[in-house]
């Protein structure tokens, strides 16, 4: 079935689900196929050697996945030398942009800014937009001597805009009767570099709690005070290392952190792959964009108790058209690996995703293929 823009059964095939975690500097890795050849991609003896380079930069919530694609790439084509610089999604995104690499990931899609310069970096064909894997963003915390909590989005939205300092506030002890909450200062840890996590995060926060977060959706974080840190590996160090911290980051690194139930309806619910899955799977594409752009607008609002709605929708950002063939080549090879089964499985194995649908995966497949040298 083929996904469509205008009904929410357009994007259920869209379920990509991921938490992935860890870190990694990658080198050495290679492509594989052309022309959307998945046997290639996954291992065949019969794939067609490559050669080059093939450079990505971004997120860091991809390092696990981008390590497990990595390996699984590298056995099939060890010609190609693949590198990706985890510096971000928001650094991943300008240097594509400015022509520094050939791909970005990114926790968040292209602004209408970034497609409009899009244009000049990839030409008339345009970008693609592939939603490689999702992955559930927790609410991570420590505080001794409390080992659940309970938070509704307002009261999220109050730690974090700065308006809830003290960890028996009366708005945490409402929904946390059973728990002996100290006067311990909160410290709210956010991310200091340009972040798709930040940006889906606040996303859910501005739509979710708006009366009370007031400051948008944003990359960058938008108020002063708390505690800022880089990359997600930074996030949890800070909120590891401190007492009365808590922050957002991808939850397969939590870690043995506390990790809070985010009210959705009327249901307090733990962060989890499948219900990541389940809230994107019931979430729009974002409409006025190209064939090859896969965007979608997360339903933050849903009072289903089997979706999470504090998600962040993973990309991996190209050119539909490149001017060097082998670039090309290696960079359709290389989507078609991530989105092909054994690519997906891999990523399941190292990170706790879950594979993409069949769905999913021929509405990808469909933007692989149209990856070609420019003519």
């Amino acid at each position: 079935m083929m996904l469509r823009t205008t009904t929410r059964a357009g994007a259920r095939g869209l379920v990509l689900t991921a938490a992935l975690a860890g870190s990694l500097s990658l080198a050495a890795c290679g492509a594989s196929n052309e022309s959307g050849n998945n046997a290639a991609a996954s291992g065949s003896s019969s794939a067609p050697q490559l050669t080059g380079d093939l450079v990505g930069a971004g997120s860091s919530a991809q390092q696990a996945a981008m390590q497990a694609w990595q390996a699984g790439f590298n056995s099939a084509q060890p010609g190609v030398k693949f590198s990706y610089d985890p510096v971000g999604s928001g650094g991943g995104r300008d240097q594509f942009l400015a022509g520094g690499t050939d791909f970005a990931g990114s926790d968040s899609a292209l602004t209408d800014d970034e497609l409009a310069k899009a244009k000049d970096r990839c030409g008339s064909a345009g970008v693609f937009e592939l939603p490689n894997y999702i992955s559930a963003i927790a609410v991570v915390y420590h505080l001794d001597g409390v080992d659940e909590l309970n938070l509704t989005p307002a009261t999220i939205a109050g730690i974090f805009n700065g308006s809830i300092t003290t960890w028996n506030d009366p708005k945490i002890a409402a929904d946390n009767p059973d728990a002996k909450l100290p006067g311990t200062a909160i410290t709210p840890v956010h991310r200091a570099d340009k972040s798709g996590t930040t940006e889906n995060f606040t996303d859910y926060l501005s739509k979710a709690a708006g009366d009370v977060w007031t400051a948008g959706k944003v990359g960058e974080w938008p108020i002063s005070g708390g505690e800022a840190a880089n990359g997600t590996s930074g996030v949890i160090a800070s909120v590891s290392g401190g007492q009365g911290t808590i922050g957002y980051a991808d939850e397969s690194q939590a870690g043995d952190l506390g990790i809070a139930k985010v009210k959705v309806g009327d249901t307090f619910v733990k962060p989890s792959p499948q219900g990541a899955a389940a809230v994107v799977a019931n979430s729009d594409r974002v409409q006025g964009r190209g064939d090859n752009d896969l965007a979608i607008d997360v339903n933050r609002t849903t009072t289903s108790a089997d979706e999470y709605p504090v998600v962040l929708v993973s990309y991996h950002i190209g050119c539909v058209e490149y001017d060097d063939k082998a670039k090309a080549d290696a960079v359709q090879a290389f989507e078609s690996y991530v989105i092909s089964e054994d690519g997906q499985k891999a990523a399941a194995d190292a990170a706790g995703s879950s594979p993409i649908t069949a769905d999913a995966r021929k509405a990808a497949q469909t933007v692989v293929d149209a990856i070609s040298p420019a003519a």
